[in-house]
């Protein structure tokens, strides 16, 4: 099988076992055997969900470090646009990308500039009209994996293009190969993340058989350093390269508007995430054009990683718009970099089994057990639902007794049986007061 890379990781010593991220998990990756949460690492798509519901922060999210700079001879900061709603009254992005450079980089690339090209080739695609309807977004890693693994009918409704960091550090670093000459595996293009799964991505993309990104560190690590640095910046150079449509791209409908077409559909958190995607599977929505799908509340913005609330961090992004242009970067043919290299391939986490006869038969177990129990999805189990528990016992990971309430009817039955034998003691085994010697 498959190793899976995983930027979020549990740690059982912090653990109590109790079951909140069980029932918040969108693929049922997560179970509670032994007082301790287990991940299924194979149906894990690294959304973050259960550090957001964590009580006892037993779950962490893995990233690189800053110092991770110290590796490359030439080091190109990647600004995620959720970077620029994090702070208090920035109206010019300027001031925050020199202090980038402050920090110890040697150039920056503005991801929001990626992400204007990937919205301008979207816009030549859909008036191609070769891609199928509702065209789905690639740009949430989350996202894609979750199709990959539990809905295969919609993979070919996938954009099929890099998300924008990964076009980013294509870009830069082609560029920065050629104004430097240094070599291509000296440059380091160091992705600021506002969440777990772009960390996942880095290191087992979709679409490509190698990421171009070399590092990924988290904006609430890098945001305080950030800080000092912006107040020492009195007249920055101007880098920005990036204005609204770029900028937009990092809180839920902002890369959908950038199409300058409004049938699109937007939805942002997990739930609402696979009630879309239900939906679509279900055919029920055939006149839309494009979907954006964010597995973070609000978009990106409302990533693990950030800093600031997500709607605060929105109303942040509204104001800053006030004073960027529209658009800076357009494209008269569509670029290689942007475009996937491989296709999307299904992922069988989910089955029961490879061979088919097999797997009907599992799944007919599955249903007798599922009807056996009472059908409260209360969790207590360790397993999400009881169509889960049952799951788990045909595959051999549980037995039915895991359930408490099948668990006090067998001992219930037990109890009675007992008083029943009594009874049927023969009186040579008992004593003058007819007590069971």
């Amino acid at each position: 099988m498959q190793e899976f890379f995983h930027s979020v990781r549990l740690d059982k010593d912090k653990c109590k076992g109790c079951i909140n991220c069980i029932k918040r998990c969108p693929t049922e990756a997560i179970r509670v055997r032994n007082k301790k949460a287990k991940i299924i690492s194979e149906r894990c798509i690294d959304c973050g969900e259960c550090l957001r519901v964590c009580p006892h922060h037993a779950k962490k999210p893995i990233y690189d470090h800053l110092d991770v700079l110290n590796r490359f001879e030439y080091k190109i900061a990647l600004p995620a646009p959720a970077l620029y709603a994090q702070f208090n009254n920035l109206d010019d992005v300027d001031v925050l990308l020199n202090a980038l450079l402050e920090m110890g980089f040697d150039e920056v690339y503005e991801v929001a500039k990626a992400a204007e090209i990937v919205s301008d080739t979207t816009r030549k695609l859909i008036e191609e009209g070769n891609l199928k309807k509702p065209i789905i977004s690639s740009a949430c890693p989350a996202v894609t994996r979750l199709i990959r693994v539990r809905f295969p009918s919609l993979i070919q409704n996938v954009l099929p293009l890099n998300a924008p960091v990964e076009l980013a550090a294509r870009l830069s670093k082609e560029q920065a190969a050629l104004r430097t000459g240094i070599a291509r595996e000296k440059i380091g293009a160091i992705f600021i993340s506002p969440c777990a799964a772009k960390v996942t991505a880095a290191k087992m993309p979709l679409g490509t058989e190698q990421s171009e990104v070399s590092a990924v560190v988290a904006i609430s690590e890098v945001y305080p350093k950030l800080l000092h640095f912006m107040k020492e910046i009195k007249e920055p150079q101007d880098l920005s390269q990036a204005g609204k449509i770029g900028v937009n791209w990092a809180s839920s409908s902002g890369e959908a508007s950038a199409l300058l077409n409004d049938n699109y559909l937007a939805a942002d958190g997990i739930e609402n995430v696979i009630k879309v995607l239900e939906d679509l599977e279900d055919e029920k929505l055939e006149n839309i054009d494009f979907i954006e799908l964010n597995a973070c509340n609000a978009g990106c913005v409302g990533g693990v990683l950030t800093v600031e609330n997500p709607y605060i961090a929105r109303t942040k992004l509204k104001r800053l718009r006030k004073y960027l242009p529209v658009s800076l970067n357009h494209i008269e043919q569509i670029p290689n970099e942007v475009r996937w290299d491989t296709d999307l391939e299904f992922s069988p986490v989910m089955e029961l089994d490879s061979n088919v006869e097999k797997a009907l038969s599992m799944l007919g177990r599955m249903e007798e057990i599922e009807e056996s129990l009472p059908g409260l999805d209360c969790g207590s189990c360790g397993a999400p639902s009881c169509k889960a528990l049952a799951e788990d016992v045909v595959r051999g990971f549980a037995t039915t007794d895991d359930c408490i309430f099948r668990f006090r009817e067998n001992m219930t039955s037990l109890f009675n049986d007992l008083h029943k034998l009594e009874g049927y003691i023969p009186s040579s085994f008992k004593n003058e007061k007819g007590e069971e010697e």
